[in-house]
């Protein structure tokens, strides 16, 4: 009899064991299938550098004087004038590099490239890489750049030009930088790995790690959620 009990003890551990694995399996899939639409239903709106997120409902009176991206005038790899006219209607993808940068830039690029390839039959999606040399990254550097990495022309637009507009938007506007209550003028180099998604009213949704391949991932889902209020 000691033995049977024994063997009954055995066999009921492994059932309980079985039990617990096959309810994890079951909840980490419920997880990503819940991650591949998105972790909110609306995304928030942001305003200021510490991206404390704000719930607004889209076309109200406050969605409307929420802070937006300012109109611009730069000059992208073609030599075309780039304006916020050139984003209307459209969700964008902004960030801030430079042709000549050894470090961060070079995967930044790739994994803007991986936005371009997911979104490259979808017009209302457009990438924006601002150079923050711009004495440096001319038209034809830029235009021998995106020859280089395989840039697509209409969907990401990289731009040169007023160095002091380019500095002012990455910094007051599009809130990239991170270092919060750190005084920066136009003389300090602005460097940074986030990627901002702007939505068709010029609003910040979202900031990511251009580094990062789960940011990315993440940043892929947000964008096909925005694309739900369009």
């Amino acid at each position: 009899m000691h033995w049977k009990k024994k063997l009954y003890n055995i066999n009921k551990h492994i059932y309980y064991s079985l039990l617990i694995s096959i309810l994890l399996i079951t909840s980490c899939k419920d997880i990503g299938r819940n991650q591949e639409t998105s972790r909110v239903e609306s995304l928030p709106y942001y305003n200021e550098a510490s991206f404390t997120p704000n719930w607004l409902i889209p076309n109200t009176e406050d969605e409307k004087t929420f802070h937006i991206i300012p109109d611009f005038t730069l000059i992208n790899q073609k030599g075309d004038t780039i304006t916020q006219r050139t984003f209307d209607n459209k969700i964008y993808i902004a960030d801030f590099f430079f042709t000549s940068c050894p470090g961060i830039c070079p995967k930044m690029t790739s994994n803007m490239t991986m936005l371009q390839e997911e979104f490259i039959n979808d017009s209302d999606i457009l990438l924006l890489s601002h150079s923050v040399t711009p004495e440096y990254d001319s038209v034809p550097v830029l235009q021998k750049y995106a020859k280089a990495k395989g840039i697509l022309e209409h969907k990401w637009h990289l731009v040169t030009g007023d160095r002091k507009q380019i500095y002012d938007l990455g910094r007051n506007y599009y809130f990239v930088e991170e270092d919060l209550g750190v005084e920066k003028d136009e003389d300090d180099f602005l460097h940074t790995e986030n990627f901002v998604l702007i939505d068709n009213n010029k609003h910040i949704r979202g900031i990511y790690n251009g580094l990062n391949k789960a940011s990315i991932a993440q940043l892929i889902i947000d964008v096909k959620a925005l694309k739900s209020e369009l």
